[in-house]
């Protein structure tokens, strides 16, 4: 049975739930869309806690109804029945009671947001390149096996169909809170095609994770911001260079310089660079914020520091192992598909929420 603490928290958070439901289906909430998105938002967040804690209520009183009929006159034939009902009712108690416990640890306020990802080619020259198209197929194919939308914001490709860097806009509600632990030093271990002799060579891509911000999240002044336009270069037939359509951004105070050249409109590459340069400033009062909170940071998957070595990716064994919770999995070529890629995550995320727990344990 969860404590009467326990139980008044998650009393508060169904009002809270009753409250946000109320204001969803006020007309006036309609005419502010952003706000109207993030009642949506915590309303939708909520309503897992709700309705398991609902589920418990319905356990609870199905436990306390059995109890009184094995408390009355009854067969032995129904006693029987009425027993085998208590154990499986007592048995999803506690389930519950677990499931709850996770549902209510505090959650990260970007979870829900888009995610842009930077994979960028580190050591190993052509061979990196073509490891960060790897990298991006693979993530680009769990999005699509989610039912999740993306587009390329830039990239940098290479004449053997690599690149040198390429950053993509994952949309999804939750997205982040799927990919935030892939931030780190990827490390592929192979034979590259150009190799005569065969020899296995080690090569790096580096991923970066950020929440896609909104306005509210980043306050980007206009004197604080150069804009320049300039000609596309690389592939794109005739309207390469013949038409001033990238957009290249410069954020004055801290020297952040973001480039869109995607798109044959200037102003959709505008629109694109401003949602990137959001992210990546919005990215560095987080990690500004972090460092000032590092006590916290440790409990979680590794640091979040893009120089970490995260993980590696052998070819010749076909194993992927994540050094973050020493987990190996022999299954490289469904993980670079994007198939099983879901059991990594799977894993990180319930040795952060096993940390998280124990932290609440000690604090209790």
């Amino acid at each position: 049975m969860l404590d009467a603490r326990f139980i008044g928290k998650l009393e508060g958070v169904e009002a809270r739930y009753e409250e946000l439901g109320a204001r969803l289906s006020d007309p006036a909430l309609l005419a502010d869309q952003s706000e109207f998105a993030q009642v949506a938002r915590e309303h939708r967040r909520l309503s897992a806690i709700v309705e398991k804690f609902r589920e418990y209520r319905r356990v609870v009183q199905g436990i306390e109804d059995t109890e009184v009929l094995l408390g009355d006159k009854i067969d032995d034939e129904f006693r029987e029945l009425c027993k085998a009902e208590l154990s499986e009712l007592k048995q999803r108690e506690e389930e519950i009671q677990q499931e709850l416990k996770l549902l209510l640890l505090p959650s990260d306020p970007n979870d829900e947001k888009n995610v842009i990802l930077e994979i960028r080619a580190g050591t190993g020259g052509e061979e990196a390149a073509l490891f960060c198209a790897d990298l991006l197929r693979m993530y680009t194919r769990y999005a699509e096996r989610h039912g999740w939308k993306y587009e390329e914001l830039d990239s940098s490709p290479t004449e053997l169909g690599g690149y040198k860097e390429v950053i993509v806009l994952i949309k999804a509600d939750g997205a982040y809170s799927r990919l935030k632990y892939e931030g780190g030093v990827h490390r592929v271990q192979r034979v590259p095609e150009t190799e005569a002799q065969g020899r296995i060579q080690t090569s790096t891509a580096t991923v970066a994770v950020m929440p896609e911000a909104e306005e509210v999240d980043v306050q980007i002044k206009p004197d604080d911001l150069r804009i320049e336009a300039q000609r596309s270069s690389g592939a794109g037939g005739q309207h390469v260079n013949k038409t001033e359509s990238a957009i290249r951004l410069t954020h004055l105070p801290t020297g952040i310089v973001v480039y869109c050249q995607e798109e044959r409109s200037q102003i959709q590459n505008r629109e694109k660079a401003m949602r990137y340069l959001m992210a990546k400033l919005y990215d560095l009062y987080q990690r500004q914020a972090d460092e000032a909170e590092a006590s916290t940071r440790r409990a979680m998957v590794g640091t979040g520091d893009r120089s970490e070595r995260i993980r590696t990716y052998n070819f010749p064994q076909g194993r992927v192992t994540d050094h973050r919770i020493n987990l190996t999995l022999y299954k490289l070529p469904q993980v670079i598909a994007g198939d099983a890629l879901g059991e990594l995550v799977d894993a990180l995320t319930t040795e952060h929420q096993a940390a998280q727990l124990a932290e609440q344990g000690n604090a209790a």
